[in-house]
């Protein structure tokens, strides 16, 4: 009788073991870089935890990750961008139909805490004459960005910097500051641009608000005017900057300002499934989603979904 039991015992626990594993829901998720903290460490575990499932994140510039999305060397069941233009790869490659915003932020002007420089920072920080821009401009600061041919924090630091140009009335100092678009001396990988600043390797760098108050590391705020978080300027002040790059073909495009929101979509050809995809994106429009996101510093959603019918 008691080796009855234990069979049935067994056979029990065996049946729940798989039950587990049939009700564990997996996600894998592709991000702008400078998401890495609140998908990583907030939005990614708290989601497994409530769907018995495991996470994995990847992030990098992310126009470099549409592409690698669309030309399926990669997979994943959500992507998650920052400014409609890398979404509308994924769109044109018809790997989504819709993207819905989920947060959104403002371009910042990080510094290092230890470094030479931190209480010209801190002074500049304090003051409303554009004494930043004059400060980046010194040749013994390091400054550092992402590539604008890969990251739309690239190319977003050169818009507001273009705008602060034309606000604080000091022609040619974007210029000055940024050398080429590709500075090699200042261009650098999206997920590790502010390691290098948290280790001194750069006195300055160009970031969201959102991913430098994840990082606690102190920063200049900008007005409106430059930071590019304000939907209400876009036509009568934003728009009026651009600048050309080339596209992967060679040929010439001009690129303007985006919303600074970030943008959800689930991918068609998802490993996981469409479903488990779009209950990541409800998850981060949830309320305990948008307060994973508060905590770590964004803004909510502003604007509506992309695309929609």
């Amino acid at each position: 009788m008691a080796k009855k039991r234990s069979k049935i015992a067994l056979a029990t626990f065996a049946l729940l073991q798989i039950s587990s594993l049939a009700l564990a829901k997996d996600i894998r998720v592709t991000y702008a870089g400078s998401m890495g903290k609140v998908m990583d460490q907030g939005l990614g575990p708290a989601f497994t935890r409530e769907n018995n499932g495991v996470y994995q994140g990847q992030g990098q510039g992310a126009y470099g990750m549409a592409r690698l999305l669309a030309s399926h060397k990669i997979e994943a069941d959500i992507f998650v961008s920052i400014t409609p233009g890398p979404m509308q790869i994924l769109k044109d490659a018809g790997l989504i139909d819709e993207a819905v915003p989920v947060a959104s932020t403002s371009m910042v002007v990080a510094y290092s805490p230890e470094g030479k420089h931190a209480a010209q920072f801190e002074q500049a920080s304090q003051k409303k004459d554009g004494s930043w821009l004059a400060l980046l401009a010194q040749k013994d600061i390091s400054f550092g960005r992402t590539d604008p041919y890969v990251d739309p924090k690239g190319q977003n630091i050169v818009f507001s910097l273009m705008l602060a140009e034309k606000y604080y009335k000091m022609p040619g100092i974007a210029d000055k500051i940024l050398g080429s678009l590709q500075n090699p001396a200042q261009t650098h990988q999206e997920g590790g641009l502010l390691a290098r600043l948290e280790s001194g390797q750069v006195d300055a760098a160009a970031g969201y608000e959102s991913e430098v108050r994840s990082a606690h590391l102190p920063y200049v705020a900008l007005p409106d005017e430059i930071n590019l978080s304000n939907p209400a300027m876009a036509k009568q002040w934003y728009d009026t900057v651009s600048f050309g790059i080339k596209d992967g073909k060679g040929q010439a495009q001009v690129l303007h300002t985006q919303p600074m929101v970030f943008y959800a979509a689930v991918l068609k050809n998802a490993p996981n499934g469409v479903e488990q995809g779009q209950k990541f994106v409800s998850f981060m429009q949830s309320a305990e989603g948008q307060q994973l996101f508060k905590a770590f510093g964004y803004a909510e959603p502003k604007g509506g979904n992309l695309y929609a019918r």
